[in-house]
């Protein structure tokens, strides 16, 4: 699977004021093109009287990058905005600063640190998620070694996804991919290889 990466779990936004011009930096999650422009041009109709709706977004295919100053002066509004998110090394979202002029020119420098400052108020607002490479592994095996396989779990920082107490235990776990090896390793020896886990699925998680 690929590295892991840094996201948001949902929307989060804040604002301030500088010298009377309203900032209001607005982030959400996206995964693809169109829902990045989805949701700038849901800014846009939300925001429609504003002097500006700045906005820049990164995908995870590390290739997808774009931002626009709509309006303002070229390097000014965008690229800041752009920086931002990459410097703090999020992926798959896309934000917005909505600018609101309030009659004073704040001149390049002061547009840099204001659209800079409203970037990083969203991404600060946000629940930032650190996504790994996950296993979900699926276990059956007698109650007699139920004791046994639930005390080396946490080691593993195993979170169980599902878990049926029928003729025989049924696990189903999720644990960062890395880990497998080793956990198949100890489960192997602590059960005389008698649970055999299989792999139901990989995929990424905000799992540690």
């Amino acid at each position: 699977m690929e590295q892991g990466y840094t996201t948001i779990y949902e929307r989060a936004e804040d604002e301030f004021v500088e010298r009377k011009s309203r900032f209001i930096g607005c982030i959400q999650p996206v995964t693809t093109e169109e829902e990045a422009l989805a949701f700038i041009a849901e800014k846009r109709t939300q925001h429609w009287n504003a002097t500006h709706n700045v906005f820049a977004y990164v995908l995870r295919d590390g290739f997808t990058k774009r931002c626009s100053d709509d309006g303002e002066p070229q390097g000014t509004a965008g690229v800041p905005v752009l920086d931002v998110l990459q410097k703090e090394g999020i992926v798959d979202v896309c934000v917005v600063v909505t600018r609101y002029f309030g009659g004073t020119l704040l001149g390049a420098g002061g547009l840099v640190r204001a659209y800079s400052h409203a970037a990083k108020l969203a991404v600060d607002a946000a629940r930032v998620m650190h996504m790994n490479p996950c296993t979900i592994l699926q276990m059956e095996f007698d109650y007699s070694l139920y004791g046994k396989i639930s005390y080396i779990l946490p080691k593993y920082n195993a979170v169980t996804l599902q878990s049926d107490f029928g003729v025989l235990v049924q696990l189903q776990i999720m644990m960062t991919s890395d880990k497998v090896t080793a956990f198949h390793k100890e489960l192997n020896e602590l059960t005389a290889a008698a649970v055999l886990p299989k792999v139901v699925q990989e995929k990424f998680a905000d799992l540690e």
